[in-house]
């Protein structure tokens, strides 16, 4: 989720969403997925994986799973509850394990083998899924149950996961003719293709693109330790005596900050934004418009005008015209306050005698000296006080700690796939064990970009399950012996994942297809919004904002002034995610005889129709990169921050006018909403935290878009 991105195989979230489970027969001993781990709460064996076992355990899963879905369907005695969808929760948990562990690592360390393995089980991982929920024998039984459903006194839960099922079928092609599901399974099946190859793509063409400099003065701004990496990263890649800078998923890069060399800010906003669209291997422009044409016709198909309109029936949104409304109603403010930003800019260009206008590659830099002109601070004035450890232990953890009661120990017993995770104990406040949990923060060639979430075991009261837990960041490794210290963003980055693990750590449910953060897109992102605002709560950042040589800490003035500073560049932030959200509307809202050819063209006329083609303010993320909208987990739900952000704005004041930081007030979100997962309907879940619907007021107040 990127900032939070479930980087999971788009073709078996359905499956990771079921338990699952295979006699060890089907595999040789020695291959770890044989068997569930004997490691606490089932954590992978990390240290007895290899590349080679995943693909027999993939294809033995999927057989044992299909011989366990076979048997539901095929079973004599009527359908019941038990037989039918407790059945189909407790099947395939072989194929569960693989698959989680896999896409988990093909994630955040993969290789050209896994890669490969990639590529070839998507398209297989589709198929079985439609095998499963085509299968008309399974269906009937499901929609016998659900046609009866007020009468076979079940829990809520049990019932929700009833209409859930007979949901899932119908929206799967259940209901389709024999030869619609054929052009339906031809469909899934290259979509699963394109989607591994645009994901593959994706993180070649960031390696790819990475900035090579010849000098240090090229680099003039960044701190020698910056520096340093620059040529340690060049020196990998078999480039002495050079430097280089690599490329992050989003358009924007964290060295725009701080270059003084506006050539090289130039040539590294241009290699972001060329990515994926500059030919060669790794070009992404056909692989889009081929995923856009084959999900349009795939909405048509089950009956839907766009794939949006499909997507957004299962989102809270409901309606693409729900969400172009909100879209809509937030650019016209937005770019105007990014134009009055871009003024401010060229205020300073021109006492400068800089002799240009503000472009993209400008912004970030320039508003720096906007903000220490305005508030007298400079953002790198903080790094020295946001030390990684400090920020975990003594922030994310301290505030955790604060609001739920819970507290962590770190391990170093267990195996990881990468010697840069680490990994602790999650205690609940009555010194229960409730967790564990992952923390891999480092960048890497091999691992993603953004910042994500994600499951290795989600908890389920029916199989015992406990959560073990991950969150990823990007942020770039020091030198051995320099401290990791962080920017702003990286620290509020790193509370916002840790509010979608809180969710995964406090999952009460008994079903694994509601555990966790299993909830709507547009309503996932809304508890680790709100768990952002812990960053800036001042005692939080008492505990943890101390300088990282003298453990002085930050001194009260500068933390007046992050706070005051809040709102600065607020017009460009959201402009620059709006331009994005449209993008991925506009994608997705096509019919299959509107899909273009000319990709760059469509976007320049996307952005220009909504109003958002702001040239210094690019999209967050261009089409040919564009992770989020080509993968699966957030394909026409981009906008879900933004609509999130309504509940975690309202939140926050709830919190505000609560007492803010106290079990007493964690308490209650943690039982009414956070561990019920997908439960129940998230905005009844919502409503029974808030006891009402959100008002839209208070996120207007916090971007900035209110009258002056």
């Amino acid at each position: 989720m990127n900032r939070p991105q479930l980087l999971l195989i788009a073709a078996s979230v359905a499956l990771a969403n079921l338990a699952y489970a295979a006699p060890a027969s089907l595999l040789p001993v020695s291959n770890p997925f044989a068997k569930v781990s004997t490691l606490p709460f089932h954590y992978p064996a990390f240290d007895k994986i290899k590349d080679e076992h995943f693909k027999p355990a993939f294809e033995a899963g999927m057989r044992e799973h299909l011989r366990e879905v076979e048997a539901i369907a095929n079973n004599k005695a009527a359908p019941t509850f038990d037989n039918t969808i407790v059945a189909m929760e407790r099947s395939g948990q072989l194929l569960n394990r693989v698959s989680t562990t896999f896409s988990n690592l093909q994630g955040a360390n993969t290789n050209d083998t896994l890669d490969a393995i990639d590529s070839e089980m998507q398209p297989k991982l589709a198929a079985h899924n439609d095998t499963i929920y085509l299968n008309d024998k399974l269906y009937q039984r499901v929609k016998s149950l659900h046609d009866k459903r007020d009468k076979l006194k079940l829990d809520a839960e049990s019932k929700h996961l009833l209409e859930r099922y007979h949901r899932d079928f119908v929206r799967a092609g259940a209901k389709l003719s024999s030869a619609d599901k054929e052009k339906l399974k031809a469909y899934n099946s290259e979509i699963a293709g394109l989607m591994s190859k645009f994901s593959q793509n994706t993180l070649k063409e960031a390696n790819a693109s990475a900035l090579v400099v010849d000098t240090r003065a090229e680099l003039a701004g960044l701190s020698d330790t910056q520096i340093d990496a620059a040529a340690l990263e060049a020196k990998k890649r078999g480039k002495d005596g050079k430097f280089v800078l690599t490329i992050a998923n989003t358009t924007g890069q964290a060295a725009l900050g701080e270059l003084t060399n506006r050539t090289t800010r130039e040539r590294l906003m241009a290699a972001s934004t060329a990515r994926g669209s500059r030919g060669g291997e790794f070009d992404n422009r056909e692989v889009a418009t081929r995923i856009a044409k084959l999900r349009a016709e795939k909405a048509t198909l089950l009956g839907y005008p766009n794939f949006a309109a499909y997507w957004l029936e299962e989102e809270t949104a409901k309606t693409p015209e729900a969400v172009n409304k909100l879209l809509a109603e937030l650019a016209g403010p937005a770019v105007n306050n990014a134009r009055k930003e871009a003024g401010e800019i060229q205020k300073v260009i021109d006492a400068e005698n800089g002799g240009f206008q503000v472009a993209a590659h400008d912004w970030d830099y320039y508003t720096g000296k906007v903000r220490a002109a305005k508030y007298s601070f400079d953002e790198s004035q903080l790094k020295p006080y946001f030390e990684l450890n400090n920020v975990m232990l003594n922030g994310v953890f301290y505030a955790a700690n604060k609001e739920y009661g819970i507290s962590f120990k770190e391990r170093h017993d267990l195996p990881v796939y990468n010697p840069d995770v680490r990994v602790f104990d999650v205690f609940d406040a009555n010194g229960k064990q409730l967790a564990i949990f992952l923390m891999d923060m480092y960048a890497r060639p091999n691992k993603q970009g953004g910042a994500w979430m994600n499951e290795y075991v989600t908890q389920s009261a029916l199989l015992g399950n406990h959560p073990v837990v991950a969150n990823h960041l990007n942020i770039p490794k020091p030198p051995a012996g320099e401290p990791t210290l962080l920017t702003w963003d990286e620290v509020r980055t790193a509370f916002h994942e840790f509010g979608h693990a809180l969710h995964g750590m406090f999952s009460n449910v008994k079903y694994p297809t509601f555990g966790g953060a299993n909830t709507p897109r547009d309503f996932v992102e809304y508890p680790s919004q709100v768990n952002e605002m812990w960053a800036s709560w001042p005692e939080v950042l008492a505990s943890y904002a101390k300088h990282y040589k003298t453990g002085a800490p930050m001194p009260r003035e500068l933390l007046d002034k992050v706070l005051a500073t809040k709102k600065f560049n607020m017009g460009f932030a959201t402009t620059e995610y709006l331009a994005a959200s449209l993008l991925d509307q506009r994608w997705h809202q096509l019919t299959p005889s509107q899909i273009p050819t000319d990709v760059l063209a469509f976007e320049a006329k996307a952005l220009h129709d909504a109003g958002v083609d702001f040239a210094p303010v690019p999209p967050r993320y261009r089409t040919t990169y564009f992770s989020h909208a080509f993968l699966g987990g957030y394909s026409a739900g981009y906008y879900g921050y933004l609509w999130a952000e309504k509940l975690d704005a309202d939140t926050v004041e709830w919190f505000k006018q609560n007492g803010g930081l106290s079990r007493k007030n964690g308490d209650h979100f943690r039982q009414t909403l956070l561990s019920r997962g997908g439960s129940a309907d998230a905005m009844d879940l919502f409503r029974n935290f808030r006891g009402r619907d959100a008002e839209i007021k208070p996120l207007l107040e916090r971007r900035g878009l209110t009258a002056e």
